[in-house]
């Protein structure tokens, strides 16, 4: 296949990637442990993905993730449910203490 592939004049160099994200207007794939592949076909580069991604969604006001281990501190401490301490933490951009603080004035 390779030497056909060689005689059209298309190149194949297979790219040793640990991840790769394609971010689109709402949300991003991330490929964790993919294969890519750099394709030259006549002068034109493109790349091949292939293996299973994961989806997340993009908020365009912050860049932050709120770890597991951010909301169970949050709702320890608070003593509020996780839906209660995941939404504090995303008011307060991620910020512990503040989170807290304000689910206990409540």
């Amino acid at each position: 296949m390779r030497q056909a592939m060689k005689k059209m004049g298309v190149q194949q160099e297979d790219l040793e990637a640990k991840e790769v994200i394609i971010k689109l207007g709402d949300r991003e794939l991330v490929f964790s442990n993919p294969s890519v592949a750099k394709v030259n076909m006549m002068g034109q580069e493109s790349f091949q993905i292939t293996g299973e991604y994961e989806e997340r969604s993009l908020d365009s006001e912050s860049s932050f993730e709120i770890s597991e281990e951010d909301i169970k501190t949050v709702m320890e401490q608070a003593d509020v449910s996780e839906e209660e301490a995941k939404n504090a933490l995303e008011e307060t951009n991620g910020d512990i203490a503040e989170a807290i603080l304000k689910l206990k004035e409540e």
